[in-house]
């Protein structure tokens, strides 16, 4: 019952689904939103800020990837939980889905308390991940999480959702080894499927986008951010 009252935004082109997530979120207390394209979807979003939106991939008009993409650069919604709702789990459509900021795939078929609780999941992530400090200061490195923005040696650079949220885990304990487990659990969540590189695939656009050495690969463990007195 943590969540009671909370909004959520479901987005499919099919109405049995809808009115089957519906029903479920509705009986467990939550305010549900409906959408059964990406367009209405945004337009829905802006006006009523919910803390979840949930989509599925394959629509009309605006798939779900585009409509991501769209929800992201709405800075109302900076905080807002986005989930897709797929049959699909090839590494390339999770990866896309990531990159457009989405934070988690619940896979079809669908059963009610597996997604109840799934559900609750990505909820509890909101509420820590805003908790934590808006700024982390590092050498010279200046990372805002109020503005998934990271600067180094004063040049700005925005990162995606979830290469932000891998950066900020690894600099809010430096020098600390993570395992990969660590990183799923943390970044991901424990429930969430994923390919086996999405962890490095993330490093290496933050190593392209950011451009500095600070993040530290042990191979068979995982990543360190080391700070420049630790390399």
């Amino acid at each position: 019952m943590e969540n009671i009252g909370s909004k959520v935004l479901l987005v499919d082109d099919e109405k049995d689904i809808l009115e089957f997530l519906s029903y479920n979120l509705r009986k467990n207390n939550f305010v549900v939103l409906t959408a059964t394209n990406g367009k209405d979807a945004i337009k829905i979003a802006r006006a009523k800020i919910p803390e979840l939106i949930i989509l599925d991939i394959m629509m009309p008009e605006m798939d779900g990837i585009e409509a991501c993409n769209e929800l992201r650069a709405i800075p109302e919604l900076k905080d807002t939980v986005m989930a897709f709702l797929t049959a699909r789990t090839e590494d390339y459509t999770q990866i896309a889905g990531f990159d457009a900021g989405a934070d988690d795939f619940i896979k079809k078929p669908i059963r009610p308390n597996v997604f109840i609780s799934r559900v609750n999941a990505l909820l509890r992530r909101r509420k820590h991940f805003a908790s934590k400090e808006d700024v982390i200061e590092l050498d010279n490195i200046i990372i805002d999480k109020d503005e998934y923005l990271v600067v180094k040696d004063g040049k700005k650079t925005q990162l995606p959702k979830k290469e932000f949220e891998l950066l900020y885990f690894l600099s809010s304990r430096p020098n600390k080894v993570f395992s990969r487990e660590e990183i799923f659990n943390h970044v991901w969540g424990d429930e969430v499927i994923v390919g086996e590189r999405t962890i490095d695939v993330h490093i290496k656009k933050i190593r392209e986008k950011i451009g500095f050495d600070n993040i530290r690969t042990y191979k068979g463990i995982g990543y360190s951010f080391i700070l420049s007195s630790g390399i």
